[in-house]
């Protein structure tokens, strides 16, 4: 054997002994890199209900400064070292890009530090993560915010929409992107024969779970407490209040309650207030960097992002975004859906949740074990932010690992994001 032939030889044991090496599945994801992208701290405010709760008078850009100065005091981070702040809004003109630029400079953040905002409708919160992890991961930046933030008690209305033109009304796909959100998931949950006593089952259950997670302080880890300036809607009496917890919640929630609330987009239909997501106030950020970064800093690692998904269905099928979203995610991880102990799924509507749960084939007793938007609310932009620091919490009260967050998108699309517990 000549060689070259000798060495030719010794390159494709070596290929095949490090393939034999590389670890595939569940297996393969627990494995550290130093460029993983790590989270170093993950929290929210209070999420309380729009017009009603708590934070119905506190600006977006207040909550959004108080989810950053708390972000900047429990991770011990210097301000200096990050370099980007991705925030994701719906409601607020122009995405709050102004405002929200000024929060951050208010909380601590230097000149240095930019931010941008973002709006992928119920999904701008988690693409504000994924666009922090994706520059991390590509070298643009070392350290950086993923955040997201919603003041629906002061924004909601129709005036968040645009009135389309001749020309988007002349194409009925593009004209179905503005059919409301409500009206939609009724029919889907007619056309896909989700009854209404399914809905309220699921319904009744987040609110237990949420109700029941709230008293063993399971959510108090993850919430960032508030000071507040609260006017009373009984006495117009203005008070200085602490928020400290979800408000959304309501004790004693069963079936046979919900089965007595009217339904709110059609006469004899089965979507109604107690069984979609409610319209709340909220904030959360979410720190990033490479895991060999945080090592350098002595940050606590919390977990890691993987990989994330977007994709694109019917607008009048938006709901079964996480159906078509989380199979794509899984694949690009690598795993099975059995190998996943934890999934965070937007509770938008029961209807279109209960159905995604089932063709997905997936555990219901994995899902919101704490609860979902139904019980505590959807503050629009600041969802997807907010799940990943109730995720990796779940994830570390259980001893489990990997876990995914998901959620339907307006105008007909789906984003899912798997992550694995440090």
């Amino acid at each position: 054997m000549s060689k070259a032939q000798q060495r030719l030889s010794q390159v494709q044991s070596h290929l095949a002994s490090s393939e034999a090496d590389i670890r595939t599945g569940k297996e393969g994801l627990l494995q550290k890199s130093p460029d993983d992208i790590v989270v170093t701290c993950a929290l929210r405010t209070p999420i309380t209900r729009g017009g009603k709760g708590g934070l119905k008078d506190t600006a977006a850009a207040d909550l959004l400064a108080h989810a950053f100065t708390s972000l900047l005091s429990r991770s011990h981070i210097d301000p200096t070292l990050v370099e980007d702040i991705s925030v994701g809004n719906v409601l607020a003109p122009g995405a709050g890009a102004t405002e929200y630029r000024a929060a951050a400079l208010v909380a601590g953040f230097p000149e240095t530090t930019a931010v941008k905002t973002l709006n992928r409708q119920c999904s701008s919160g988690l693409q504000a993560c994924v666009d922090i992890a994706n520059a991390i991961r590509c070298g643009m930046i070392d350290v950086g915010v993923g955040a997201g933030v919603e003041s629906m008690s002061s924004q909601y209305g129709p005036g968040a929409v645009t009135e389309f033109s001749e020309l988007l009304d002349s194409y009925q796909e593009a004209k179905n992107c503005k059919v409301p959100m409500g009206v939609l998931s009724e029919q889907m949950a007619s056309d896909r024969k989700i009854t209404r006593d399914v809905q309220d089952t699921f319904a009744a259950r987040s609110y237990q779970r949420a109700e029941a997670a709230q008293k063993a302080g399971k959510f108090s880890e993850e919430i960032a407490p508030i000071k507040v300036k609260w006017v009373d809607p009984k006495t117009d009496e203005e008070k200085e209040i602490v928020v400290d917890k979800d408000d959304g919640i309501r004790p004693g929630m069963t079936v046979e309650g919900l089965a007595k609330i009217k339904p709110a987009f059609k006469e004899g239909g089965s979507i109604h207030a107690g069984n979609a997501s409610q319209v709340s106030d909220g904030a959360a950020a979410v720190l990033l960097m490479k895991r060999s970064t945080a090592e350098k800093l002595g940050q606590k690692i919390v977990g890691k992002f993987v990989c994330s998904s977007v994709v694109g269905v019917k607008p009048l099928l938006m709901g079964i975004g996480p159906w078509k979203a989380i199979p794509v995610a899984l694949e690009k991880a690598g795993i099975r859906k059995e190998e996943v102990d934890l999934w965070e799924i937007n509770e938008a509507f029961a209807s279109q949740c209960v159905w995604c749960v089932k063709e997905l084939g997936l555990d219901a007793n994995k899902v919101n074990p704490n609860g979902g938007a139904i019980a505590f609310g959807h503050p629009l932009g600041c969802t997807g932010a907010r799940q990943v620091s109730t995720l990796f919490n779940e994830l570390g009260r259980t001893g489990q690992r990997v876990g995914v967050t998901s959620m339907c998108v307006g105008t007909g699309m789906g984003m899912a994001a798997v992550w694995v517990k440090e």
